[in-house]
């Protein structure tokens, strides 16, 4: 496309709080193209998630998953509800089936410490928390998704991955690593594995030394995801850019989010070749649904995540300026006093968002 066109944003707003927290992001898009030259959208809704599986027997019509497929970005709210359910009593989960629908194979999931969120980590506040957690996602043991064998006796799932996608994963890990290193950060890669246990780690610890030796700049080390796990609890900071198999990636990205506060303000992206999802960490809560309670942050964080992958895309760096200025504006926000319930504040929905705003100027 090019820099005068305005930027077509399937926005998907799912299921419980999904809905709440879609409209503040997309007020916030709004804003800064407002003052963000040659940067324009248009926005096109449609239904996904639990809601449309109760109304339609499908989480996601055709022309929703050819809405996703025809736009430049994919803006995704937090879907499911625990009362609906496959008859395999499985979640209702487009955002895992539109990963496997568009090969989004690298699950992008950012750990930073905003100003004056409390942290349980001791030193988060002085150091500062700054990570991004790459996880596969189409490949390792969600391979075996909906495949498993049971019998009475005896169940299986496989961990599969494979030479093609563990270069591409690895490729883009390097690549943000880079792209951090230029903007400041450490630009280390760091492979989280179980290779002292499982051939196919050992496998792919070769591969990542082959891709890491063709790209300058960026160091890499290799860890066991036991003692990533260790570490990530008492050294934070000592991390920059890690990538790792799905499964482990699910468990350690949400320990991630709790190092920051929570997944309330967790960001993240599935992105593929062509086409990328963005969406809060956290669930549709329909505890507080329809109470104002809900945090947009998260959603607000990953519609910056959006620009930022839009700019490198289309080679448009005016897209990647007013992302950063909506992570400024929300540290800003949080930075003036505004304190979500949470963290026992009294700052619901409206407020946070008017916040975020209003330090946009």
């Amino acid at each position: 496309m090019s820099a005068n066109d305005a930027f077509h944003i399937a926005v998907l707003p799912g299921d419980g709080i999904g809905h709440e927290v879609m409209t503040p992001a997309l007020d916030v898009l709004n804003r800064v193209a407002e003052t963000t030259p040659g940067l324009t959208f248009r926005f096109t809704t449609a239904p996904a998630g639990a809601e449309e599986y109760q109304a339609t027997g499908k989480s996601m019509s055709d022309a929703t998953v050819r809405l996703c497929e025809e736009a430049d970005a994919i803006l995704l709210g937090a879907c499911g509800l625990p009362s609906v359910r496959y008859p395999d009593d499985t979640e209702i989960m487009p955002q895992v089936e539109l990963r496997f629908i568009f090969d989004l194979y690298a699950g992008v999931r950012p750990a930073r410490l905003i100003p004056g969120v409390p942290s349980p980590i001791v030193g988060a506040a002085e150091k500062g928390i700054d990570f991004v957690l790459i996880r596969e996602s189409t490949e390792g043991l969600f391979a075996s998704r909906g495949k498993g064998v049971v019998t009475q006796d005896e169940a299986r799932e496989t961990l599969v991955v494979t030479r093609a996608k563990t270069e591409k994963l690895f490729d883009f890990s390097l690549r943000l690593a880079q792209r951090r290193k230029a903007r400041g950060r450490k630009g280390q890669l760091t492979l989280v594995d179980k290779a002292n246990v499982f051939k196919a780690f050992n496998w792919q610890r070769d591969i990542f030394r082959e891709r890491a030796s063709k790209l300058a700049g960026v160091s890499t080390d290799m860890l066991y995801v036991d003692a990533c796990a260790a570490i990530m609890v008492k050294k934070p900071w000592d991390f920059d850019v890690m990538v790792m198999e799905n499964m482990f990636g699910d468990i350690l990205s949400d320990l991630a989010a709790g190092l920051i506060g929570g997944l309330g303000i967790a960001p993240s992206a599935d992105i593929g070749d062509k086409h990328a999802v963005f969406q809060p960490c956290h669930g549709t809560a329909p505890d507080i649904m329809g109470q104002g309670k809900a945090n947009p942050t998260a959603m607000i964080l990953s519609a910056a995540m959006m620009l930022d992958w839009l700019a490198d895309r289309h080679d448009m760096p005016a897209a990647a300026q007013a992302g950063e200025r909506i992570e400024r504006a929300v540290d800003d926000a949080y930075r003036s006093g505004i304190r979500p319930m949470e963290y026992g504040g009294s700052d619901g929905t409206a407020a946070v968002a008017t916040a975020v705003m209003k330090a946009l100027g």
